[in-house]
């Protein structure tokens, strides 16, 4: 991952209140609490992009904190097909920055 986008997660997770190194079956179970994996997986393709994917397509980045923290909440489509992903109203903004920064840590 770029130095610049390294950073941003790990500001992020401070701004968070998050340590660096979050654990990841708790940040997991956020994320299904959430609904997140009603429509994704870590590993592979559901309805939508495997989460490591999305990690791997912006590793490099430094934007996509933000970007896909809005995404979240409000939903779109485009980047990954025609399939659109619901708006989650009911993830707050740091919800949401909490669940990005969790994906794009993911390798």
């Amino acid at each position: 991952m770029q130095t610049a986008a390294r950073l941003a997660i790990a500001c992020a997770a401070l701004l968070l209140g998050l340590p660096a190194w979050a654990d990841a079956a708790a940040e997991a179970a956020f994320a299904k609490s959430k609904n997140c994996l009603a429509c994704h997986a870590i590993e592979k393709k559901v309805v939508g992009p495997a989460f490591k994917a999305v990690a791997d397509k912006y590793r490099n980045d430094p934007a996509a904190l933000e970007r896909l923290a809005l995404k979240v909440r409000q939903g779109g489509n485009g980047a990954w097909g025609v399939v659109y992903m619901p708006a989650n109203a009911q993830v707050s903004p740091e919800e949401s920055k909490r669940l990005v920064a969790w994906v794009l840590g993911l390798k």
